[in-house]
């Protein structure tokens, strides 16, 4: 029999990994491994609690850990580089869903009577926060998820939106002290439930595409908030350990994207910017289309190339041929930079995943801040699938959807080769000048048909 001080000291353990593989994220080159070690504290963790709660047998533990790997390997093998962002939009759901369900069932066989070790106040304030933050986590992650691929492409605007969210979370916040008065009032339970899951959906529909990396993170930090509630509704401290280090790491993300997108939280969540849809009023305009040949010619001589990665490298899984090209280049004695913007992509870190992915040493990765004034020394600043961080628009609209967002300053360099499908507006909707630029070579195509026939190109040279 598994004594007390035994599933103690597996918690211990489970929490320090927990410690070491998020600060092993921090960096690229253990990040992988950093993975691994939170994964085996996490099985720790979840076979300790099975056996000291003695909730099913060995045989059903070993079912379920089986079939949740198996679905978790499928899950990470079949789902693309590209929908990476809305898988994990779906999983902060998933963890607030499950954050608020294992509450919802404490509430339902909750004795007032018998109360609860840690107090019938503490129990029931705890259990009330769980239920509101994991079901807004819930359903504001599945809308984030549809507002990624593409489902739902249309926001929710209106006069009275932000005053409706107030009263709404007021509400729901009333409804948690209820429970202290009524614990197991199904009228009160419910009404919480389907509150705090309107909530949800009101909060994330009226955000724009191109905020859509600051409510990951957000909602990334509230998924762990919901799981450190549960840990004191059920006394598991290494719950509780764990929800703060993913709440605490999802504020600090938040905040980290917040500054460089040069907006205040409070803005971004009320002020909705980016909330109109594309309008396509790009292709409105035309501009020449130049060929992988002509293009080549830019990079004959070059000195400094700075390669600008967004979204389309994702979807046409071009990240491999971009390192190919900048081999290329640097074996002519061309210095190669990769400029990676913080919200690039549709998730924190989407690009350096993705470049990752293809061997790109990490030491020719810059952040904004350190790679902006090299473009006025830059003679090609190469463009797969960017838009939004490259527009202008952000400084010369400071109203405008991207207003006052640092962007990446590509039109400083001597020529802009921009890999794209077409002139269509980015995830914000706003159109691009630098698309209509003398200084710019437009390719139209698919990211990684286009840049393999440069590759070609430049190797004729």
């Amino acid at each position: 029999m598994t004594g007390p001080s035994t599933i103690t000291f597996a918690y211990i353990i489970s929490s320090i990994l927990f410690i070491f593989g998020l600060k092993m994220l921090g960096r690229p080159e253990t990040a992988r491994r950093g993975n691994l070690v939170s994964a085996v504290g996490m099985l720790i963790a979840i076979v300790a609690t099975l056996i000291d709660r003695q909730i099913i047998s060995f045989q059903w533990i070993v079912i379920g850990l089986i079939a949740g790997s198996l679905i978790g390997i499928v899950a990470a093998r079949a789902v693309k580089m590209t929908a990476m962002p809305e898988m994990v939009a779906l999983f902060n759901g998933f963890g607030g869903a499950a954050s608020a369900l294992v509450a919802l069932s404490e509430l339902v066989v909750f004795d007032p009577a018998l109360g609860n070790d840690l107090g019938r106040e503490v129990f029931l304030v705890a259990a009330g926060a769980s239920s509101l933050i994991g079901w807004v986590t819930l359903t504001g992650s599945v809308v984030a998820m549809l507002k990624l691929n593409g489902t739902l492409r249309k926001s929710l605007a209106f006069a009275g939106l932000n005053p409706l969210k107030a009263l709404l979370a007021v509400a729901c916040i009333a409804l948690c002290g209820m429970l202290l008065v009524a614990p197991g009032n199904g009228l009160v339970i419910g009404a919480l439930v389907l509150g705090s899951c309107l909530l949800g959906v009101l909060f994330v529909m009226p955000i724009g595409g191109a905020d859509m990396p600051v409510v990951i993170s957000f909602l990334n930090s509230l998924s762990g908030l919901a799981a450190a509630a549960t840990g004191f509704v059920v006394g598991n401290d290494t719950l509780i350990i764990s929800g703060s280090l993913v709440g605490a790491a999802g504020l600090i993300l938040t905040a980290i994207m917040c500054k460089a997108m040069n907006r205040k939280f409070i803005d971004v969540m009320l002020k909705a910017y980016g909330a109109a849809s594309a309008s396509g009023a790009g292709e409105q305009r035309t501009v020449q289309g130049y060929e992988a040949e002509e293009a080549a010619l830019a990079f004959d001589g070059a000195r400094l190339v700075i390669v600008i990665p967004g979204y389309g490298m994702a979807v046409s899984q071009a990240q491999h041929v971009v390192r190919e090209l900048a081999e290329e280049l640097q074996r002519r004695g061309t210095e190669v930079r990769y400029a990676i913007h913080p919200v690039a992509g549709r998730m924190p870190g989407h690009m350096n995943v993705l470049l990752a992915e293809a061997n790109v040493p990490y030491e020719q990765l810059y952040e904004l801040d350190d790679i902006n004034s090299a473009f006025s020394e830059c003679d090609v600043a190469l463009v797969v699938g960017a838009n939004d961080t490259i527009n202008p628009a952000a400084k010369t609209d400071p109203g405008g959807p991207l207003g006052g967002m640092p962007v990446l300053d590509v039109e400083k360099a001597r020529m802009a080769i921009i890999v794209k499908r077409s002139l269509s507006p980015g995830y914000a909707g706003v159109d691009n000048e630098l698309f209509y630029e003398p200084s710019t070579m437009m390719l139209f195509g698919d990211g990684k048909r286009k840049l393999s026939e440069l590759l070609a190109a430049v190797k004729e040279l």
